[in-house]
């Protein structure tokens, strides 16, 4: 299957016997056979034809929308997998202990990642980060004490601030940053990592509505306003796996440059320039095409992309039997 990237904002996207082409200003042409198209992501003004939305529409490609700075602005989508009975079901866990336990299981697999992810750049680097490893760990251990939601997104930030803490010890100096910050972001570090955040997002809320859930409906994070909480639950494990491995590949190994990040474009923060958001996308889009085995409950290598779709029917499962122990977490080793 294609994923399909658009970052000029001189593109127009259109179809012509069962192909989706993408024009470009240079006169270049980009044709996929609507077969194997999974999605499309347009970063920038792109055009695309009616005819060309309809027939996504018809086969169910979602559409996702970003700005050339790469903020998130929305999804077209089909309703053809809508389930109202498994969203009913969704729903009625919302208060209960089905969410906290399913908390629980989330957030210590994302704890045991960020400690993975650490230790793999601790070896690599020759810097100990001993500290914010020691605090990750009273972190996880106390999540499995929780009795409440808040309780658990305490313990998770607090595990947060020390794995952010134990990156920027990590990191190649001439990208040096001082914490996670966002809207917008203010170094090149953060930039990376809230455009990774919001193309997996993207790629969890496609799986979460094919599965016919809502991904507004979600357990771990609280109910807010114009926010899919339930794919930012079903996130939280995949962040240090996919995004932030592939950011620190990207800049200890000077697969990036300063040159290719701009500060106050259009508006105002640190932004991938045309180049940084090519290389980016072309290293994620590597990234979640990688066959691994971290998956505990198949015996077979599966790619990043495909796990997550694999967790979605866990997810699935786990509701409908209205057990969370049945949702197995990706943990990396």
């Amino acid at each position: 299957m294609s994923i399909l990237f658009v970052n000029e904002s001189s593109a127009s996207i259109g179809i012509s016997e069962n192909r989706c082409i993408v024009k470009y200003a240079d006169g270049m042409k980009k044709l996929i056979p609507l077969e194997s198209l999974e999605s499309i992501t347009i970063m920038g003004q792109a055009q695309m034809t009616t005819q060309c939305v309809q027939e996504c529409l018809r086969r169910g490609i979602p559409l996702a929308y970003f700005s050339k700075g790469g903020t998130y602005f929305g999804r077209l989508h089909s309703t053809g997998h809508m389930n109202a009975e498994r969203q009913r079901k969704q729903c009625s866990l919302y208060d209960s202990d089905f969410s906290i336990n399913l908390g629980k299981i989330i957030l210590s697999a994302k704890l045991k990642n960020q400690s993975v992810v650490l230790k793999r750049y601790e070896k690599s680097r020759g810097i100990s980060v001993e500290e914010p490893l020691k605090m990750i760990r009273i972190c996880r251990e106390k999540i499995e004490g929780c009795k409440t939601i808040p309780e658990l997104m305490g313990y998770e930030g607090q595990g947060a601030k020390a794995y952010f803490l134990g990156l920027s010890m990590l990191i190649e100096p001439s990208f040096s940053f001082q914490g996670r910050n966002k809207r917008p972001p203010r170094d090149e570090f953060n930039s990376m990592l809230s455009l990774g955040y919001s193309i997996l997002m993207n790629e969890l809320y496609g799986k979460i509505e094919i599965k016919g859930l809502n991904p507004y409906f979600g357990f771990l994070h609280r109910d807010r306003e114009k926010h899919p909480t339930l794919a930012s639950d079903m996130m939280e494990e995949w962040r240090a796996v996919i995004v932030d491995s592939t950011v620190m590949s990207m800049i200890n190994g000077h697969e990036i440059q300063k040159e290719d990040f701009v500060m106050n474009l259009d508006e105002p923060g640190c932004f991938l320039t045309k180049n940084g958001i090519k290389l980016y996308l072309a290293k994620l889009e590597k990234k979640l095409q990688t066959e691994v085995r971290y998956l505990s409950y198949v015996d077979y290598a599966v790619s990043f992309r495909r796990g997550i779709a694999l967790q979605m029917d866990m997810l699935v499962k786990a509701i409908e039997a209205e057990d969370a122990s049945i949702y197995k977490p990706i943990e990396i080793r």
